[in-house]
């Protein structure tokens, strides 16, 4: 049995180089894909930047290993390879947090489905935020087969300087050809952003009653950033998510990790500034180090 266990590990070790490469050339190929099926806006070039990066740093890190005597280009290499580890770990505990929010399923005693918006062509809804309606639908109908209940929709969503009208307005019609009636849906079309998705909604059921049960709707990528902004609008509200196609996670997850590292961007820049002490003192200790040497 151990020898089992040590030759899993051997070949894992054995694979690892394997896993980086593969991990590169994937995040490449999913760019080219973002390009082809969403054109070429920064957001769809993240995987490719990232699968760069990778690459790049690879290179830098053989670069460096045929270095002689660089102490301060040791230093740089020391402090990066620390930041990205500690981005690393930031990023594994956010794809768990991720993963596990997929399995919220809630109790069908809701009162209210709140519809975050995502953005129109024009006026009209885009695959992406009809998944999120067609998620909320759903919901409403199994609810009202179950325990004969109707929740109130309430769709989320402003009007874009591109956009020729309120996503709400867009979201409340596609709701009502989906067969929704129109008395169970209100709209909210001053929001900006997920925060004031939540906010305003919250508002707007507060303005009804004074005790509910609420949900959200969104996609399953954005579902672990919507819950923290719903907690912090003080909505004690879970989200159901909507799946969105194998091709877009990679960017949308990519961008999702980055607006929640904007999210606490002042606690990252303090222990960003934590590691520059340390290289710094790494890099004193060095020439201190020499200088005994030399007396």
């Amino acid at each position: 049995m151990h020898v089992l266990v040590a030759g899993i590990l051997i070949l894992l070790v054995l694979l690892i180089p394997f896993f980086f490469f593969g991990l590169i050339i994937g995040l490449i190929m999913n760019g080219r894909t973002m390009i082809k099926k969403e054109g070429r806006r920064i957001a769809n070039l993240l995987p490719m930047f990232a699968g760069l990066g990778f690459l790049l740093l690879f290179i830098a890190g053989i670069a460096q290993g045929l270095t002689i005597n660089s102490p301060l280009l040791w230093v740089v290499y020391f402090f990066i390879l620390t930041v990205i580890a500690y981005f690393t770990f930031f990023f594994i505990t956010f794809l768990v947090s991720t993963f596990i929010y997929q399995y919220n399923f809630p109790r069908f005693n809701q009162d209210f489905i709140i519809v975050l918006g995502s953005g129109l062509i024009g006026e009209r809804v885009p695959p992406l935020l009809a998944s999120r309606l067609d998620k909320a639908t759903s919901f409403f109908w199994q609810q009202a087969d179950k325990k004969g209940k109707h929740a109130t929709i309430i769709v989320s969503g402003g009007q874009g300087a591109d956009e020729l009208t309120s996503e709400a307005n867009a979201m409340r019609k596609y709701l009502i050809e989906k067969g929704i009636p129109e008395n169970y849906i209100i709209m909210e079309d001053q929001s900006v952003n997920t925060l004031q998705n939540m906010q305003f909604s919250k508002a707007k059921m507060d303005a009804i009653m004074e005790r509910y049960n609420s949900i959200f709707t969104t996609n399953n990528f954005h579902l672990f950033r919507a819950s923290l902004y719903a907690r912090k609008a003080g909505l004690k509200s879970q989200g159901i998510g909507s799946k969105t196609a194998f091709y877009y996670m990679p960017s949308a997850l990519f961008r999702e990790f980055i607006a929640i590292v904007m999210m606490h961007k002042k606690v990252h820049l303090i222990i960003i500034g934590f590691f520059i002490f340390l290289s710094l003192q790494f890099w004193h200790f060095h020439y201190s180090y020499r200088g005994g040497n030399k007396k």
